[in-house]
């Protein structure tokens, strides 16, 4: 039987270093796009109900291929998958570069996401092979660069290609880095040995994804018209209530379903999704507000709308490195209640005082606020999640945690914008392209007459994050008070 090419020929700082830019492609393309919403909502005449797609479609897309990745390790081999994963990857990139409509760039981003799916859990097992468990916790750290540097860079980078060349670059600048990691990584990276294949859900993979686009679309059209009660909203609508049902079905009956039901009689593992689910919810929901609102409401180029997000992303990253060791020694009931609040906190002052002229110092600083505050939470949440489970329930109760976080990410997006959407439309006379477009098209007079509404729909919108911020502190304190194990 052939045997796979000795480890000791693997470096593994050098795989993980592969490994942190090419996750720095993905976050970094999570996040450039919101700075683009505003540009892409004027070139495309489309409304923020269509638009936000461009970011909602990329994380739906992103969730639903999560659990097929260890199938796919299986069917094709880690290192062929990863390579494959980052060649598609570009590809998406190049055809959202070139896209000709709303519609176009959607479906592209959509690829992306298929791709950019694979891109981290396969990059994990990849890690995991080549460093062994007992390298594997400083080289994690070195992964953790994507998280740091993604946020930080994205925007500020995307809203510079957008102000200085054009839309289309925030895309086209993967290509170069997908080749270097391809060129890297063939070349570095260990090749595999024959494995074991997973069992892959199919029916409840073509059930649930679909299912939920499906019935926030219907939300998003509804939002849009103003009006639940016609076909065009009501026919997705009950399409993607039927594809949840049939996919809640399956779960309960299925012998290797997608999400187990089962998991969750665990008390630890219920309470950590629980409060994954609506911290993700409000918290990631509210990602593209504040571009929109720099944009909108304050005039800023889509450059300073970037730098402005600075403080948000430099306290999100650093928390997440720091809470990363804390979980170790601090039990997640005392941890996460603690991080939700501090969230919790920095939202509320965000929120309190966003106006047409608001100081920027207040928002930046109530900013670090709310990104040392969710930073802080994500990844010990995660961890309480998965940690106390045997070892065999563990990859499935990871994937579960995975597809859960990106989802209610994405479900967050779409409610922001319907809510958004349906504020700004009292203020100004929606018209062709909505209430967006609406706004672009008034002359700077009327723009400084409405001004102060605007800042006020943009407040109102970020009270429902505040809510569910605040709902996330109910399942976060049935977490682990004391040590385990």
């Amino acid at each position: 039987m052939a045997e796979a090419p000795p480890r000791v020929r693997t470096r593994p700082m050098a795989v993980a270093l592969v490994l942190a830019l090419g996750s720095i492609m993905i976050t970094l393309d999570t996040t450039v796009v919101n700075v683009a919403i505003t540009r892409l909502s004027r070139d495309f005449h489309a409304p923020l109900g269509a638009i936000q797609w461009v970011a909602t479609g990329y994380s739906l897309a992103l969730g639903a291929v999560i659990p097929s990745s260890a199938w796919a390790v299986g069917r094709f081999g880690a290192r062929r998958l990863y390579l494959g994963a980052i060649a598609a990857f570009a590809a998406g990139s190049m055809l959202a570069g070139l896209a000709w409509n709303i519609e176009s760039l959607i479906v592209f981003r959509v690829v992306q996401g298929f791709s950019g799916g694979l891109v981290m859990p396969v990059g994990m097992t990849i890690l995991l092979r080549a460093a062994g468990p007992e390298r594997l916790g400083r080289l994690m750290s070195t992964l953790g660069l994507a998280i740091l540097v993604g946020p930080l860079a994205g925007p500020v980078l995307g809203g510079r290609l957008i102000d200085e060349v054009s839309w289309r670059w925030m895309f086209f600048v993967n290509l170069p880095v997908a080749a270097a990691v391809v060129v890297l990584a063939a070349r570095l990276f260990p090749r595999d040995a024959p494995e074991a294949r997973t069992p892959l859900d199919v029916p409840g993979l073509l059930t649930l994804s679909p299912g939920i686009a499906a019935l926030l679309y219907g939300v998003t059209k509804g939002g849009d018209r103003g009006d639940f009660g016609s076909a065009g909203v009501l026919v997705p609508l009950a399409a993607g209530a039927a594809l949840i049902a049939a996919f809640a079905v399956r779960a309960v009956t299925a012998r290797h379903p997608l999400i187990d039901p089962r998991q969750f009689r665990d008390r630890t593992f219920a309470a950590a999704t629980g409060t994954l689910t609506l911290f993700a919810f409000g918290y990631f929901g509210t990602m593209l507000l504040l571009p929109l609102y720099l944009q909108v409401v304050r005039g800023e180029s889509a450059t300073m709308a970037g730098v402005l997000g600075i403080p948000f992303a430099l306290g999100s990253g650093t928390a997440m490195q720091v809470a990363g060791r804390l979980i170790d020694r601090v039990p997640p009931g005392r941890l996460v209640p603690v991080s939700i609040a501090t969230a919790l906190t920095g939202f509320s002052l965000f929120t309190v005082q966003l106006g047409a002229d608001t100081p920027y110092w207040g928002l930046c600083a109530a900013m670090l606020l709310m990104g040392a505050g969710g930073g802080a939470t994500m990844m010990p949440a995660m961890t309480a999640a998965t940690r106390g489970l045997p070892h065999d329930r563990a990859p499935a109760a990871s994937t579960t945690v995975n597809l859960i976080n990106t989802t209610a990410g994405a479900v967050g997006t779409a409610m922001a914008s319907v809510v958004l959407s349906t504020l700004m439309a009292g203020l100004v006379p929606a018209g062709e392209g909505g209430a967006l477009q609406a706004v672009h098209r008034l002359g700077p007079q009327a723009h400084r007459a409405i001004a102060g509404p605007l800042a006020d729909a943009f407040q109102h919108t970020y009270m429902f994050a505040v809510g569910l911020l605040a709902l996330a502190l109910v399942p976060a304190l049935f977490l682990p008070r004391r040590p385990t194990g």
